[in-house]
């Protein structure tokens, strides 16, 4: 053996080997245990690789991957037929984010291209980085059968999400409706209420008065979007205020258009807050949108996709919201309709997730799922524990979520992604408006009826960037064009939408062997920030599509933070790059640093380079270990009398006949050490685990039984030290190997005898 352990080179090497003998799959790694007598068993074990972004390189959070590996490691030595099933998520939104950030530094943007060409391009960046997260993921040791690696755009994909599609459109579970959404102007897409937040924010908030119609007596409301005010239909007061309920009945006029307002009761408004009146704006406030939807009041909007004011807004057309709220400020006061101004009021802002930019609530076109039916199955699957959830809190919160689901907004405004498959008819949709460039890259926008007098329709369908179809269209769901006058909506699928059925489309459902042999799976394990977005959902379409949840047992990990619990963030300058610590101490030491270093199972869990280092340290211990162990067994060769010193993975019956206190001792310690080790894997208490391999690695065989093997005087003696130390150090990497696979399976090979061949990787896994 070389004298120190060099991580660069052998961990390539190894994961190489273990690729090239195919113990990856589970057909591989089977059919060469049973070629080395190592039994084997029917039964399955799989589990999903949640498929990382394609369009970036790993950040710590990937390396919470070794958890999934881990037990794929443990079922694939313990013979289970075991499948780790990789895949890639195009991340439509996060990759065409990151793709326009491109753009923007080429000083171009999405608005240069038409539809397709961007999709193309984004396609063309996304399979140049596609391979990053993959060769990060195999230099961490991931175990997965990369044959079988799913992208989410692929075909198969593809058409098992449009079957899905039309399967429920059929069942009467999605519809089209004008709905309140979260829109951001910034990227141009719809955000679900999970991918949004709320940023404290200090922002004036202007007193406004309303005249009485045929009165001189006014009406004060408070808000912080005075430009909104040309939207307003209503103002409201809450019934039991005696403010106001001489007025309630009568009606306001409106500052800025004069439109009359009714002055109406509902128990939603707030009495404390601002004057206690609430002015009602339906086309931009969500609860204002349901206090419409009660008392049957008009939607205005005077914000378009764009960002930019309306002609309902006359005097500010054209302008972004913030511009309009100063010149809109100076309409009020020159009008006398402000009562006074608090500058210093603080409000939480509704942003994006992804940037913190601002959502405009705006009532839109959209495509919806029905959730109520979807979420009572789960309920029930949840409840009777047909998933289970590794600890009870995380139980609770999934059945929390989904009594209270609301219908999914499945359809978003952008290009990266599956297209939703439904097709419009220029000739029954004569008001379907569209933006497209011609073919000198001219950007036209319109009703189509008017725009086809001018443009050919292949030239439109060709240079197509965006279709808003009315509400009542008329349309097509259809995998291809029904003729044509058919153009197909631009709006895609929700990332969720397909990534929900990522159980389905990497097995191969219906009819793929896989999905006969290994759905449900066994094993799934996620962060709990997407408990909702991802979990939930796949439980509601394998429930739907199959009848069967998708995975027995959920098990959820903590978010990964720096070592002093504080989340990573470029700003604070304490973003780890997990290939930076495999290239300085190596993916077992990462490995450790995070499965045993910290607690997978905890909220947050802290990463720290010490630790990292420390189990480094650790595997340099380990291999001069086996170097000792090596020295010591040519040392003894033809001087021991018992001839063979041990028989791998058994102690020889003429070593036991010579046992002495202190060999019984560790024999009975490594037994305790296997039955620790499986009870508490059973539980799922990884850092446990680990923590206990390495204390008896470290301290019970290094610390005391190596130095009682040294100073032992006799060769007999000594012969018998070494044939137990043989046999507890091989029983202990297996243990250890599916925590740090690369050095422990360097040491098997370099300690393995002439004519022994099996790898580590598929040995039998200790009783």
């Amino acid at each position: 053996m070389e004298k120190t352990y060099n991580h660069l080179q052998n961990e390539k090497e190894i994961f190489n080997m273990w690729e090239d003998l195919d113990l990856f799959s589970p057909e591989g790694s089977q059919k060469a245990q049973k070629l080395a007598d190592i039994p084997t068993r029917e039964e399955t074990f799989s589990v999903l690789m949640p498929p990382p972004n394609a369009n970036a390189p790993l950040h710590c959070g990937h390396v919470t991957y070794t958890i999934q590996d881990l037990m794929t490691r443990i079922k694939r030595m313990q013979g289970f037929k075991t499948l780790y099933l990789p895949g890639t998520d195009h991340a439509g939104f996060e990759t065409q984010v990151v793709y326009e950030r491109k753009l923007k530094e080429a000083g171009k943007s999405r608005f240069d291209f038409d539809r397709d060409t961007l999709f193309n391009q984004i396609l063309d960046f996304v399979k140049e980085n596609s391979q990053t997260a993959i060769e990060q993921l195999k230099r961490l040791g991931m175990s997965a059968d990369w044959n079988r690696t799913t992208f989410m755009l692929d075909d198969h994909v593809i058409e098992t999400v449009y079957d899905t599609f039309e399967k429920m459109h059929n069942d009467g579970l999605v519809y089209r409706d004008i709905y309140m959404v979260n829109y951001s102007t910034f990227h141009g897409t719809t955000f679900s209420n999970l991918e949004t937040t709320h940023k404290e924010s200090i922002s004036p908030l202007y007193y406004v008065k309303y005249l009485i119609k045929d009165t001189k007596e006014t009406i004060s409301v408070a808000t912080v979007r005075p430009e909104t005010i040309y939207a307003d239909v209503a103002i409201a007061v809450n019934p039991k205020d005696k403010r106001f309920e001489n007025l309630v009945g009568k009606v306001a006029i409106n500052p800025l258009n004069n439109r009359e307002l009714p002055i109406l009761a509902d128990s939603y408004v707030d009495m404390e807050f601002g004057t206690g009146a609430l002015k009602i704006t339906p086309g931009h406030d969500f609860n204002d949108y349901e206090i419409g939807k009660r008392h049957s009041l008009p939607i205005i909007t005077v914000i378009d996709l764009e960002g930019k004011m309306t002609t309902e807004a006359p005097e500010v057309q054209g302008l972004y919201p913030k511009q309009a709220r100063l010149r809109v400020v100076e309409i009020l006061k020159e009008k006398g309709a402000i009562e006074k101004i608090d500058d210093n009021y603080k409000n939480n802002l509704l942003v994006d997730y992804k940037d913190g930019q601002p959502i405009e609530p705006l009532p839109l076109p959209n495509w919806f799922l029905k959730m109520d039916e979807l979420a009572k199955e789960a309920i029930k699957s949840v409840e009777k524990g047909d998933v289970k959830f590794y600890l009870p809190r995380w139980k609770k919160e999934m059945l929390r979520w989904l009594k209270g689901i609301h219908d999914w907004p499945i359809s978003r405004q952008i290009v990266f992604g599956i297209k939703i498959p439904v097709w419009y008819s220029v000739e029954e949709n004569p008001d379907l408006r569209v933006t497209f460039l011609d073919d000198k890259g001219v950007s036209h926008d319109g009703q189509i009826n008017e725009l086809l007098k001018v443009h050919d329709i292949e030239v439109i369908k060709k240079g197509l960037q965006k279709l808003i179809a009315p509400i009542k269209a008329k349309y097509v769901v259809s995998k291809t064009s029904p003729g044509e006058e058919f153009i197909q909506e631009t709006d895609t699928f929700d990332t969720w939408f397909s990534s929900g059925q990522w159980p389905l489309t990497t097995l191969g459902y219906p009819n793929g062997k896989d999905f006969k042999e290994f759905f449900p799976t066994t094993f799934m394990d996620t962060m709990w920030d997407i408990l909702f977005f991802w979990i939930a959902r796949m439980i509601m379409f394998g429930l739907y599509l199959t009848g069967k949840v998708p995975f027995e047992t959920v098990y959820i990990h903590g978010a990964i933070t720096d070592d002093k619990g504080q989340k990573m963030s470029k700003s604070k300058g304490n973003v780890i790059n997990p290939m930076d610590f495999v290239q300085k101490y190596g993916a077992d030491a990462l490995r450790m640093g995070l499965l045993v270093g910290g607690n997978t199972s905890a909220k947050e869990t802290a990463l720290s380079e010490d630790k990292v280092r420390g189990y480094r340290n650790f595997a340099n211990k380990i291999w001069n270990m086996a170097r000792f162990i090596e020295m010591m067994r040519e040392e003894l060769k033809g001087e021991s009398p018992m001839g063979e010193i041990s028989s791998w993975g058994e102690v020889a019956p003429q070593t036991q006949a010579r046992l002495l206190e202190k060999d019984k001792k560790l024999l009975k310690e490594l037994k305790n050490l296997v039955r620790d080790v499986n009870k508490n894997l059973e539980k799922y208490r990884i850092a446990d685990t680990g923590n206990l391999i390495y204390q008896f690695l470290w301290h019970n065989l290094a610390d005391e039984y190596i130095e009682d093997v040294k100073s032992r005087e006799s060769v007999e003696e000594k012969s018998v030290g070494i044939s137990i130390l043989d046999y507890a150090y091989r029983t202990s990497l297996k243990l250890l190997h599916p925590f740090m696979p690369f050095v422990t399976e360097k040491i098997w090979q370099e300690l393995q005898k002439p004519g022994e061949t099996v790898p580590l990787m598929i040995s039998e896994w200790p009783k």
